[in-house]
């Protein structure tokens, strides 16, 4: 049920030693609350929403360039608050913290969405997070500077950023949200955006070192039901019932982000895609290809099954995070001239993937 407060605001203002800086009443003139429910109320010395299993999105205003900064007081326990600005229909940028996850390498993330998916599963490691130890007995102070296609974190008023990262999507205006907790709640307090602040400092993202050799570009089919590929009779009409022209590159030199040209949650049914890759071969040979893909696939070569794998968010444990890399491998029985490798790649939570490599490429050719 969805408790309302009358008359409560975030309120009056901040100074500075140099400038005034509002900070924004939560109210419903200001905020647009989707939420299974919140509370406005003041909490520990702050007036502050309640808000549990949603988000409150800033009305009448687009963000593009700036600070934003806001308190949250965490609890610990499997939640992602955060925010979430340039949204534009399904593609966003975002930072969140994972407060159950303190002093972690991955108690956090920046990751952009695309159409609707936060790919965190190639999104990872130091360059989108870092280790931070949180506290559950008073607020903590969230500051993200962002500037064009760079972004900067500080926590709890650091002089020095903890985190510097590329944006990844279009640099354009858009919505922005801050959300709380998740079945429990979390309080957020003392919303600040100042569209004049936005200066790098000390600007050095960490850099991810390529995977070499990987197959650089996969042409992505239409969406359908992995269901139809249950039946091996059946592999070769679902495959002629294609339709192609859509092709994605590899990102963070390790994988290819399918999102990027095709749109999982569109209602229509369908989680699965092909990745076409054609390898001419000069003689019948035997070739290893090193692979990875998020979050199921199935690999067919010459329209004929020869492989089904999962590698889903705690498909294999219960800290299992599917994370994308050159994890599995299989033998491919190339023939002279074209043949074709199909994986069709399924997706559920944490990013549409697919990567490959084959290590000896004598005698062969990508297409």
């Amino acid at each position: 049920m969805i408790r309302f407060a009358t008359a409560l605001v975030l309120g009056l203002f901040f100074t500075s030693t140099a400038v005034a800086q509002e900070i924004i009443p939560i109210d419903t003139s200001h905020w647009k609350v989707q939420a299974r429910s919140y509370l406005l109320e003041n909490y520990k010395g702050k007036q502050a929403i309640y808000l549990q299993g949603g988000s409150i999105k800033l009305k009448d205003s687009k963000f593009l360039n700036g600070t934003i900064e806001f308190d949250i007081y965490l609890k610990k326990e499997q939640a992602f608050p955060g925010v979430v600005f340039r949204a534009v229909g399904g593609d966003t940028e975002q930072f969140f913290l994972r407060p159950h996850l303190s002093g972690k390498p991955d108690a956090n993330q920046a990751a952009p969405a695309v159409k609707g998916i936060t790919p965190w599963q190639l999104y990872f490691g130091p360059r989108y997070s870092f280790p931070y130890e949180y506290k559950y007995d008073d607020w903590t102070h969230v500051k993200v500077v962002v500037n064009n296609n760079q972004a900067q974190v500080y926590m709890d008023y650091a002089e020095k950023p903890n985190l510097s990262w590329e944006l990844t999507n279009p640099v354009r205006e858009g919505e922005l949200f801050l959300r709380g907790g998740g079945a429990s709640g979390m309080h957020l307090a003392d919303v600040m955006v100042d569209e004049n602040n936005f200066e790098m400092v000390d600007f050095k993202p960490i850099e991810r070192k390529p995977i070499e050799g990987l197959i650089p570009e996969w042409e992505i089919s239409d969406m359908f039901e992995v269901k139809l590929l249950e039946n091996p009779n059946d592999v070769s009409a679902v495959i002629e019932a294609r339709t192609w022209g859509r092709k994605v590159q590899v990102e963070e030199g390790t994988a290819a982000n399918i999102s990027r040209v095709q749109t999982l949650y569109n209602g229509k049914p369908g989680e699965t895609v092909f990745a076409k890759v054609t390898i001419r071969s000069d003689r019948d040979q035997i070739k290893l290809l090193e692979f990875g893909y998020s979050d199921r696939v199935i690999a067919i070569l010459n329209e004929k099954l020869i492989y089904k794998g999962m590698n889903m968010w705690r498909s294999r444990d219960y800290r299992y995070l599917g994370t994308v890399g050159l994890f599995d491998a299989i033998y491919l029985d190339l023939k002279k001239g074209d043949n074709t490798l199909l994986m069709a790649v399924s997706e559920s939570f944490g990013g549409w993937l697919i990567t490959g490599k084959i290590q000896d490429n004598q005698g062969i050719k990508m297409k």
